[in-house]
């Protein structure tokens, strides 16, 4: 019997799609030099076919390429994944590595979608959500904001009467998977070595009539996650599959963000707001800073909504945003400095829990009880290993 040769054309694809350099993919791989050969002329002989991969070796371009081992053996690459729309506008120092940890956890969301969906079909379980697709442009944003706050059953001043912008964002998740969403929180493939930047993806929607899954990057700040879910459900209300960036520009990106603006904070309040472009940068911030926090919103989307009514200009807008920003990083640093400093905190299964949601946890769990999931696929869908589905299930866990 003929022995399966790896494809050389997919080694080359796969580092590629993986937004790697042969440099940077060698240097990954840790690559020694040899035969008179640099690193990387080791992997271009590779992909050229002219050294057969080792065993050893197909599992480092596994593993770094972020690809299942038997990818190497296809006759050609497979079409590209379907990540949807892209709604994002890019910068101009946008990493291109950063496409391949986007389209990897992408892939990895769509694999749990259907493993959930196919449990719900299986167990007639599935039902036909009326507010998947339900709502197009035309209707406008007033109409979109207020049959998601319908459908939802959103309470403005019940979100408000929270006392941080974490716990408002647990109502209004709560809200959204009431009704048969999946919100989960993301933003790496499984290590803090594949964090994905917010300039990468900010969130994005998964649209199914079944099983519509919301993904919200958690390297964002926790105040904007609020916006973002809103954002994202706009899209599943358009019936949209697709990747949402940091940087909006487009009518439809800029048509989401309004109608989530509308839920989170009515256009009447912003009178309240003594805020303009003559009005001094510091004093500017600091009343923005209060107005959101009164609010549980983040300080961007208050400038943004300035800006969108023609409070502020583009510039004093794009200003206000980058020094929001800034302080954003400079406190998340000082965060990282001070849990290094102390002891205890969540536990590792409490974490992950809040990061896949009590409905995805919910449903696991039914499923995983009548042996509708095995613990193989309840473990891709929980995004931890098999044999610790079961503690991960338990609710003191």
């Amino acid at each position: 019997m003929a022995t399966i040769q790896v494809n050389p054309e997919i080694l080359r694809w796969a580092r590629e799609t993986a937004g790697l350099s042969l440099d940077e993919a060698a240097q990954k791989l840790q690559l020694g030099q040899a035969h008179n050969l640099s690193p990387a002329q080791k992997l271009k002989a590779l992909e050229e076919g002219l050294v057969h991969p080792t065993r050893p070796m197909l599992l480092k371009l596994s593993k770094q390429y972020r690809r299942p081992l038997l990818t190497f053996y296809l006759e050609s690459p497979p079409l590209k994944g379907d990540r949807g729309e892209d709604f994002r506008l890019l910068p101009d120092d946008y990493a291109k590595s950063d496409e391949g940890l986007v389209d990897a956890l992408v892939r990895d969301v769509r694999a749990r979608q259907s493993i959930i969906r196919a449990a719900l079909e299986d167990e007639d379980e599935a039902t036909s959500l009326p507010f998947v697709g339900s709502v197009t442009l035309d209707d406008g944003v007033e109409h979109v904001s207020e049959s998601i706050r319908e459908v939802i059953g959103f309470d403005l001043e019940a979100f408000r009467a929270q006392r941080t912008v974490t716990e408002a964002f647990a109502y209004l998740r709560a809200q959204a998977e009431s009704v048969g969403l999946f919100v989960l929180i993301i933003g790496d493939l499984g290590s803090h070595h594949s964090k994905i930047p917010v300039e990468a993806f900010r969130g994005f929607a998964l649209a199914d009539v079944a099983a519509p899954f919301v993904i919200i990057n958690d390297q964002d700040s926790r105040a904007a996650w609020s916006f973002t879910l809103l954002h994202e459900l706009a899209h599943i209300w358009l019936g949209q599959t697709g990747i949402s960036g940091a940087i909006v520009e487009s009518t439809l990106e800029r048509f989401c963000n309004d109608v989530a603006g509308a839920i989170l904070m009515p256009v009447a309040e912003l009178s309240m707001l003594d805020v303009s472009d003559i009005t001094e940068f510091k004093a500017a911030m600091d009343r923005i800073d209060v107005f959101a926090k009164d609010r549980n919103v983040s300080r961007a989307m208050v400038a943004y909504k300035l800006y969108r009514y023609g409070a502020i200009s583009h510039e004093m807008w794009n200003a206000l945003r980058k020094e929001f920003r800034q302080q954003w990083f400079d406190h998340r640093a000082e965060q990282r400095r001070q849990a290094q400093n102390q002891k205890g905190g969540p536990t590792y299964y409490l974490v992950k829990r809040h990061r896949v949601g009590k409905a995805l946890i919910e449903v696991v769990s039914r499923m995983t009880a009548s042996g509708a999931i095995t613990s193989t696929k309840a473990g891709k869908v929980l995004g931890v290993k098999p044999r610790n589905v079961y503690e991960f299930l338990q609710p003191s866990a």
